[in-house]
């Protein structure tokens, strides 16, 4: 048992600065794999560790998935090691043998998350979420179901389920980023808006979105440059118009 201060400053370091040094690197598959089932900033520093003796020292997890798709709760958006973490399940979600169900799970946790989540988050997850798409048209069922019901009286996707196959994330639909296109902010609903067009094959690069802050994202806005919107039919010259130019004119001579 350690501090859950020591097992963050440990796991910080484990990939780069222990685990390549090692003789036997699995020697920490126990370590890492009870630091991965802890729960919460631990679990997604576990996530570097056990990603390298996975591919690299065929690390066998059965439960892997079950407990990655388990991290996501409100709370992700908010830690400190975001970036790092979904960095991480980018990876994780890459491979094309996962089945349709498993990725259908989290682009469904992600969109329902994505409801109360803040901008620069969602500038974020969106291309995230249509980056899976593209890897896994098999999900594609989500936007577009051939034959299937014109509407639902109500979502069948299980957030509270905790084993993705059971949450019948396949039968529902992807609402949530349907309705982001009447979000408050104009680069949200635009990048929500690509749901109704055809998805490119090229997916979205996310490498700079994932350290996206509020600041940068208010610093970009209030850097954009002003556009003259008329407000009327005529556009008023000056105070009084005319006439109140030849006066100014006039005045500065005397």
């Amino acid at each position: 048992q350690l501090p859950t201060g020591l097992y963050k400053k440990v796991l910080l370091i484990l990939h780069d600065s222990v685990l390549p040094y090692m003789n036997e690197p699995t020697l920490m598959m126990d370590f890492l794999t009870v630091a991965y089932g802890i729960g919460g900033a631990v679990s997604l520093l576990a996530l570097n560790g056990l990603f390298i003796l996975i591919h690299q020292h065929n690390l066998e997890y059965p439960d892997f998935y079950k407990k990655l798709y388990n991290l996501l709760d409100p709370s992700i958006f908010h830690m400190r090691y975001r970036a790092r973490f979904f960095h991480l399940a980018d990876l994780f979600l890459s491979s094309s043998h996962l089945p349709a169900y498993l990725v259908a799970a989290f682009i469904k946790r992600l969109a329902r998350l994505a409801l109360t989540a803040t901008p620069e988050t969602l500038l974020m997850i969106i291309p995230f979420i249509f980056n899976l798409f593209r890897r896994h048209p098999a999900c594609k069922v989500l936007l577009h179901r051939p034959g299937g019901p014109a509407d639902m009286s109500e979502d069948p996707y299980l957030m509270e389920e905790e084993e993705p196959s059971e949450s019948k994330a396949l039968e529902s639909s992807l609402w949530e980023i349907q309705s982001l296109q009447n979000h408050y902010h104009p680069d949200v609903a635009k990048a929500a808006a690509v749901l109704n067009q055809s998805l490119s094959e090229r997916e979205d690069d996310i490498s700079e979105l994932l350290d996206l802050s509020a600041y940068e994202l208010f610093d970009k806005e209030v850097k954009k440059k002003a556009v003259n919107v008329p407000l009327e039919f005529e556009q008023v010259q000056g105070l009084f118009g005319k006439k109140n130019d030849i006066f100014v004119e006039h005045f500065s001579l005397d």
